[in-house]
This record gives C-alpha cells, sequence and structure tokens, in this order.
C-alpha cells in the first residue's frame, strides 16, 4: 500500500480542522471591513466616468485594476447596460442589525441602494452615502462587511474542488490490498511524494510526518487558486493571490504553528544567541524582528509575484487597444501567451517555494541541538 495511506489514517481528522480553520478565517479576512472617514463626492466619480465615455478612449489603467481588483459581481461578458454577470450576496451589519441583499442593487455601481443606510460602491468598497452621494464619516456611519465578493466565490469553489478531489482520492487509500495509483491519484501521488521528499524532510527532518497535513494543505490550496485565477472566464478570473489579505491570513497561520512549536533551542538562539554578551542589546532585537520578518517575506513574495504576473499580461494586450495597430497585435498577443506560459509555471513555483519556506521555517523551530550541530 502507497505511504500515503498513512497519512490519511493517521491525520485525515487533523487535515480536514487545518483547512477549516484556514478557509474559515480567509472568508473572514478577505473581506471584513468598515467604513472609513473619508469624505468624496459622488459627483467627482461620475464626472470622471462620463468624460471617459465622452472622449472614447481606451483607459488601460481603469481596465487593469478592474481585473486585479475584488468586486460584488462575478462579470461574464459585455460592458454598460449590456454586461452579463453573476450578482453576489452583500451581507452588511451595522448599529441597526444584519442586513442582506444582492449586488444586482448597485446595477454595477452606477446607483444607491437603499437599505438600513443608504449604500453605494465607491472604488469597490460599499460606503454609507449621504442624498448628495457624499460618504459619511466612519465614526457616525460605521458598517462591517461580511459580503461573498467575487474573491471569496472563488475561494469557495477551490474549497468544493479540493472536496470532490480529493475525498474519493483519500477513500480510495484507505481500501486493502491496494496497488499502484490510477487515474487522477496518478498525478496527485508524485506531487505529494515531492512534497515530502524534497520539502519536508530535507527542512524537518524524522519529525515531519505531523506536518505532512499542513504542508499538504498550504500547497494545493495555493496552487488551485493560482490556477483558477489563470483562466479568464467562469469559475476563474478572481486575483484570490493577488489578495494582500489572502497571504497575509497564510502567513499569521504559519507564523502561529512556527512558534506555537518551538523548541528551546529556537528560544534561546533568539534570547540567547552565540555571541559575545556585549552584543545581545544589538542582537536579541534583531532576533526579535526576524519572528515577523519572515512570515512577512511570505505574504509579500506571494502576492507580488501573482499580481505582477496579471498585471504584464494584462498591459501587453492592452497595447492593441492603446495604439490601435494590428502589426503591433502581431507581435503582443504571441508575447501574451508567452507571458502566460510563464505564468503557469510562477503559480506552481509560488505554491512550492512558499511551502517550502513554511516548512523550513518550521525545522528552524523544531530541530534538536544535535540536529543543529550536524547541519
Amino acid at each position: 500500500m502507497s505511504f500515503v495511506s498513512y497519512y490519511i489514517r493517521k491525520t485525515k481528522n487533523t487535515i480536514f480542522k487545518i483547512a477549516f480553520l484556514l478557509f474559515s478565517t480567509l472568508f473572514l479576512s478577505v473581506n471584513a471591513q468598515h467604513g472609513e472617514p473619508v469624505v468624496v463626492s459622488d459627483s467627482i466619480t461620475a464626472k470622471e466616468g462620463h468624460s471617459a465615455e465622452k472622449t472614447g478612449k481606451f483607459n488601460a489603467n481603469e481596465m487593469i485594476l478592474e481585473h486585479i481588483s475584488d468586486s460584488y459581481d462575478w462579470h461574464f461578458w459585455g460592458d454598460g447596460e449590456h454586461a452579463v454577470s453573476l450578482h453576489l450576496p452583500v451581507i452588511l451589519y451595522s448599529d441597526k442589525g444584519l442586513e442582506c441583499f444582492s449586488s444586482g442593487k448597485f446595477e454595477h455601481g452606477h446607483v444607491a441602494y437603499q437599505g438600513n443606510y443608504n449604500y453605494k460602491i465607491i472604488h469597490n468598497k460599499i460606503k454609507v452615502v449621504d442624498a448628495d452621494g457624499a460618504i459619511i464619516e466612519a465614526d457616525t456611519k460605521k458598517i462591517y462587511d461580511f459580503s461573498i465578493t467575487k474573491n471569496v466565490a472563488s475561494l469557495l469553489v477551490v474549497v468544493f474542488l479540493i472536496l470532490i478531489l480529493f475525498l474519493p482520492f483519500g477513500k480510495a487509500y484507505t481500501k486493502a490490498g491496494i496497488a499502484a495509483p490510477k487515474g487522477f491519484r496518478s498525478f496527485v501521488e508524485p506531487l505529494i511524494v515531492m512534497i515530502r521528499d524534497e520539502i519536508a524532510i530535507p527542512n524537518m527532518g524524522p519529525k515531519y510526518a505531523p506536518f505532512m497535513p499542513f504542508l499538504l494543505t498550504l500547497f494545493f490550496f495555493i496552487l488551485l487558486n493560482n490556477m483558477l485565477g489563470l483562466i479568464p472566464f467562469f469559475p476563474g478570473g478572481a486575483n484570490v493571490s493577488g489578495n494582500i489579505a489572502f497571504t497575509m491570513v497564510l502567513s499569521v497561520i504559519t507564523f502561529i504553528i512556527v512558534n506555537v512549536n518551538g523548541k528551546k533551542t529556537y528560544w534561546a538562539h533568539i534570547f540567547k544567541p552565540h555571541v559575545p554578551v556585549w552584543m545581545y542589546p544589538l542582537m536579541i532585537p534583531v532576533e526579535i524582528i526576524g519572528i515577523f520578518s519572515k512570515p512577512f517575506a511570505l505574504m509579500i513574495r506571494l502576492f507580488a509575484n501573482m499580481t505582477g504576473g496579471h498585471i504584464l499580461a494584462l498591459s501587453l494586450v492592452s497595447l492593441i487597444f492603446i495604439f490601435k495597430s494590428l502589426a503591433l497585435a502581431a507581435v503582443a498577443v504571441p508575447f501574451s501567451v508567452f507571458v502566460g506560459m510563464i505564468e503557469l509555471l510562477v503559480a506552481f513555483l509560488q505554491a512550492f517555494i512558499f511551502t517550502m519556506l513554511a516548512s523550513l521555517f518550521i525545522g528552524m523551530a523544531i530541530a534538536e541541538p544535535e540536529t543543529e550541530e550536524h547541519h
């Protein structure tokens, strides 16, 4: 029987607990927001939109930001009045209680909706506005937004895919007398072996097994979100990995696991480093900063790489519409396809690198003195 059955039997409950914590925390963090104390007249937004329509010029900046940012509906095709979208549920909580309604009430952000307060989408955020369209200060009208936005909907799609793909996968390995993997399992098992042999064992040593469920969940969760974000049509197109809240939660969970499992040698390196005593006032603050800089680097690396790849690909396509040249299209389109292929590689590499660094940080925390001397 394949070694994968060991993880399925021993850590089946653990991996679902980790997955539940991961998904539920991401669900809340990606969308939790409240009104900001900034007053912006709605007439300014309307004026800018009217001037853009009047000139008829292609706005590359607006197009790129629209594709990489979150939204309250999932756009399929069309533009303006002819746009076809999936309107997602809006869930707001204020001092007047909880209210839910469809994002279609906003008509793609063009009109306000009268609920407990007068709401309007301004810069992809729901704000409380007055009769003149000006944002009311947060101290006066505070709302908490737990809406199912496009990023959250895409995240739930990934959760569904993981359950659909891996539940039968796990059940197959719990059967006695199983031989070589078949079908989808023959594709997934090499990835699991890679995470075990190339990531977990080299970085964590013989105590890697309890952390395998976390590493497997982390790798496949990031990989599927990255891949789904590269698909330009439904159910893809959401820039989940390019959301700083998404990468922040993954980094915070890694930070907690690292420091909760830290051994005496790990904390001794921080508060009693192997340097002369007179250097302690300098080295101890540096080591403490290092505790927080590691998850911060994880957060920024994944966010910046995925967002940068999307911006580059969209910028190349935008050149065709900016210069209105078929000759340029003959160059930009093949190059955009090339960049898209590079993004496929980056999507896998970022999942691999994030998982590898997480295992490295865990390995540093659980390392025994003998292991450190050997290394």
